[in-house]
């Protein structure tokens, strides 16, 4: 029996989508955030500061390289047995190992055992969030009325600037603490509060009713027995073209977010809280953003709006380095949020754009596939690299400018071949 009136669904499908994804990510960026500032020292120490912040990164990129596999088990699930299921049990293993971070003991206690339970409650974050993205996608795309896939669809890409923010002011709290305290117990405090958004995202999760279409599907016994293997032997070329077409809207965040936040604070020498209070300011326009970002590409068109946004995100690092390395909080700002907008613009978008290219008996499994390799590639390896290249070009940013500037080219290039690609098949997507 339907939980609510029909009417209704789409709203709550969406406003689900956005509680659940908020949550999922809140959890994502606390690691990274932690990452970045804390957890060389507390988990790889080392008198190399480099190789500290190196292995710290490597653990956060291993929840990406975990996340294919997510896609997989979570896309099978939700092409076989139902999207609202596979989301329940993603959101409870998400909110479960962020609150088992919130307890690790670190190296000075536990020695080597404190990096490999910390290495290994990752991968389980990864696979949770490799099953939450394309679930929570498609819960509220195929909710949506007739035409308005991509608005929908952008509620679940609105949970990552909403997870930021709150990642921000949760590290930011704790921050303003003395380094000792920090250290010593203040970090676990916003992995710790995850178990009371555990609890809300719950409620709201189980009171949306199964997706239309796969309920549809499922009725008419027309679900993929096998959706991973059905994908790979009769939709491989646009699904490696998605999984460059999403390049933009993963490394991008990581870039400006992550990577940035370690380079302000190590190779730039700006505070801890100054870069925490511009990052959050760059995350509250992103929030504000994407919402608008997803109606104009309603009225422009999808690819033609992803083409545009892409083309101004190669050209955003540019002004971006020149601003931030002034140090001033409205400067920093400014240059973050010029290549952030066009990063958001684009990730509010390409949701419902990939997830109108593959069938719905595999689209679970198609679009998770994609994102999730994505992730692990060009999400898991940005803030890596871009410590390397600060390492190698140092007090130089064009380097770091220039391998922006080719991971927004990439995507461009993905979008135009899967927009001529559709043209010519004539397939008109749903979105």
């Amino acid at each position: 029996m339907p939980s609510t009136s029909p009417r209704r669904q789409p709203r709550r499908a969406a406003a689900a989508a956005f509680v659940g994804t908020t949550i999922e990510w809140y959890d994502y960026y606390i690691f990274a955030t932690a990452a970045a500032l804390v957890f060389g020292q507390l988990f790889f120490p080392s008198e190399d500061r480099l190789l500290s912040t190196l292995a710290a990164f490597g653990t956060f990129a291993v929840g990406f390289f975990a996340r294919p596999l997510g896609g997989l088990v979570f896309g099978h699930i939700g092409d076989r047995i139902g999207r609202k299921k596979s989301l329940i049990v993603t959101l409870l293993m998400m909110g479960v190992v962020t609150v088992l971070i919130g307890v690790l003991p670190t190296y000075s206690q536990a020695g080597v055992w404190a990096p490999i339970l910390l290495i290994l409650l990752r991968v389980v974050q990864g696979i949770a969030v490799g099953g939450e993205w394309g679930g929570a996608v498609l819960m509220a795309g195929e909710h949506a009325p007739a035409g308005r896939r991509t608005f929908f669809a952008s509620f679940a890409q609105w949970g990552s600037p909403a997870g930021l923010i709150l990642s921000i002011i949760a590290f930011r709290s704790v921050t303003s603490l003395p380094e000792e305290d920090l250290l010593d117990w203040g970090w676990r405090l916003p992995f710790l509060a995850s178990a009371l958004l555990l609890v809300v995202g719950l409620a709201i999760r189980l009171g949306v009713d199964e997706s239309p279409e796969f309920a549809e599907m499922k009725e008419r016994q027309e679900t993929a027995k096998a959706p991973a293997a059905e994908v790979l032997r009769t939709a491989w070329r646009p699904l490696l073209l998605c999984i460059g077409a999403n390049t933009l809207g993963i490394a991008g965040v990581y870039f400006t977010n992550t990577f940035m936040l370690s380079y302000t604070t190590q190779v730039l020498e700006l505070s801890r809280s100054l870069i925490l209070d511009c990052l959050l300011f760059v995350a509250l326009i992103q929030f504000l953003v994407q919402p608008l970002a997803a109606l104009l590409a309603e009225r422009m068109g999808s690819a033609r709006f992803l083409l545009l946004i892409a083309a101004l995100a190669m050209a955003s690092p540019y002004p971006m380095f020149v601003l931030v390395k002034t140090g001033s909080a409205p400067l920093i700002v400014l240059g973050i949020a010029l290549a952030a907008a066009c990063m958001a613009s684009f990730y509010a978008v390409i949701a419902g754009f990939v997830s109108g290219v593959f069938a719905t008996r595999v689209r679970y499994t198609a679009i998770s596939m994609a994102y999730q390799v994505c992730g692990a590639i060009a999400g898991g390896l940005t803030p890596m690299v871009g410590t390397l290249l600060a390492h190698r070009f140092t007090g130089e940013w064009w380097p770091l400018a220039v391998f922006y500037s080719l991971l927004a080219g990439l995507s461009l290039l993905c979008v135009a071949a899967l927009a001529r690609r559709r043209e010519a098949t004539a397939h008109v997507s749903p979105a």
